[in-house]
């Protein structure tokens, strides 16, 4: 792969960073440091050419509000780690493949065709007495699940620490 413009004295650090908070946040690096390293390079490189750091195992738009839901680390994340005890492009990986005792193995894709994006499921509520009002809106990091009620979203998650463009208004 051609990463021009992306420094290895730059992977290292960004490296390091993510592997710190990932395992501040409970979460192992794929422990193949090489392999790792290449997705970090990528990551920067769609970082340049985007803006944002895309997951680069996926085909980003260019539109950071397309693509906000592929932002490392992506929203497929834990659902992929519980099910499949990786992510989508195995830079995040369970206790087991980082122990030996589990390998990773290929995880298909959960992210829904462009076609389909945006477009919310069929949810049926179920009520059991009033619904509460709330002074202040309520948000939900869409990246570790991390409530506030507050104005607007924080800045940083102080669990995650992704930007507040991740946040939802949950209630």
């Amino acid at each position: 792969m051609n990463f021009t413009g992306v420094s290895e004295s730059d992977v290292d650090r960004v490296y390091l960073q993510l592997k710190k908070e990932a395992e501040d946040g409970g979460y192992r690096f794929n422990p193949d440091s090489e392999f790792t390293k290449n997705l970090i390079r990528g990551l920067l490189k769609n970082e340049q050419r985007y803006g944002y750091r895309a997951c680069p195992c996926r085909l980003a738009s260019g539109k950071s509000a397309e693509d906000g839901d592929i932002v490392c680390p992506c929203d497929y994340r834990d659902p992929d780690l519980s099910e499949y005890g990786a992510c989508y492009c195995a830079l995040y990986v369970s206790d087991e493949i980082v122990r030996g005792a589990a390998q990773v193995a290929p995880v298909p894709e959960r992210r829904p065709p462009r076609s389909l994006r945006g477009k919310a499921p069929a949810v049926r509520t179920v009520t059991t007495g009033p619904v509460p009002v709330f002074p202040l809106p309520v948000w939900r990091c869409k990246v570790c699940g991390y409530l506030c009620a507050r104005e607007q979203p924080p800045g940083i998650c102080p669990i995650c620490k992704v930007t507040k463009d991740r946040f939802e208004r949950f209630i």
